[in-house]
C-alpha cells in the first residue's frame, strides 16, 4: 500500500500478509481523493473511517492534513498495526478506536464529521444499514458526505440522501448528504 497524496505522498507502507484485510486499490483512492479535492479542502476537515482495516484512507486524510481522523477498526491486530504506523509516520492528527462498527454508530458519539467513508468487508451482513445509522444520529456536517465502499450487488440508488454514485472496476463508492 502507499500513500497518494499530502506530506508523506509516495511513501509505502507494508502490512502484516494474514490481516484480514480488502485495502481500497491505490487506482480507485487515487479517483476517489480526486473527486473529494474538487468539494473539500482537506486542512481542517473532521474524517471518520469505519472499518478502518489497515487505515489506507485514514493515513490518506491524515496526511493531506485533516484536522482529526477517527478510524474505527474492530480487529485487535488491525488496530496494533494502524497505532503502530500512525506513531512511525507521527500523525498527530490520527486516533484509533477498536469497536464494533454498528455498535459505535448506533451510539452516535455525539460528534459531527466533515467526510465519514464506510469501507466495510464486501460479505458483511447490514451494510445497507449503513447510511441510515449514520445519518439517525445526525453524525455528518450539514456540507459533509457520508461514502461507503460496496461491492456491485448493493444498490442504493433509491436512497433519499443519495448525491451520486462512482464506479472502478469492482470498486463501488455511494455518496449521501446529510441534505
Amino acid at each position: 500500500m502507499r500513500i497518494i497524496g499530502g506530506s508523506h505522498k509516495g511513501r509505502r507502507i507494508q502490512a502484516p500478509a494474514n490481516l484480514p484485510v480488502r485495502p481500497t486499490t491505490d487506482m480507485a483512492k487515487e479517483a476517489l481523493f480526486n473527486i473529494l479535492h474538487n468539494h473539500y479542502d482537506f486542512e481542517g476537515l473532521k474524517v471518520l473511517d469505519l472499518f478502518a482495516g489497515i487505515g489506507s484512507l485514514s493515513y490518506e486524510f491524515a496526511a493531506r492534513d485533516a484536522a482529526e481522523v477517527h478510524s474505527v477498526e474492530l480487529n485487535p491486530r488491525c488496530v496494533s498495526f494502524i497505532t503502530e504506523t500512525t506513531r512511525k509516520l507521527n500523525l498527530k492528527n490520527l486516533f484509533v478506536i477498536r469497536a464494533n462498527v454498528f455498535t459505535y454508530l448506533s451510539r452516535g458519539g455525539g460528534k459531527k464529521f466533515d467526510i465519514i467513508f464506510a469501507d466495510p468487508p464486501y460479505d458483511l451482513e447490514g451494510i445497507e444499514r449503513i447510511p441510515e445509522l449514520v445519518l439517525e444520529k445526525e453524525m455528518l456536517d450539514k456540507d459533509g458526505w457520508l461514502i461507503v465502499e460496496h461491492p456491485a450487488s448493493i444498490d442504493f440508488s433509491e436512497h433519499p440522501n443519495l448525491d451520486q454514485q462512482r464506479n472502478y472496476g469492482k470498486v463501488n463508492f455511494s455518496m449521501f448528504s446529510a441534505k
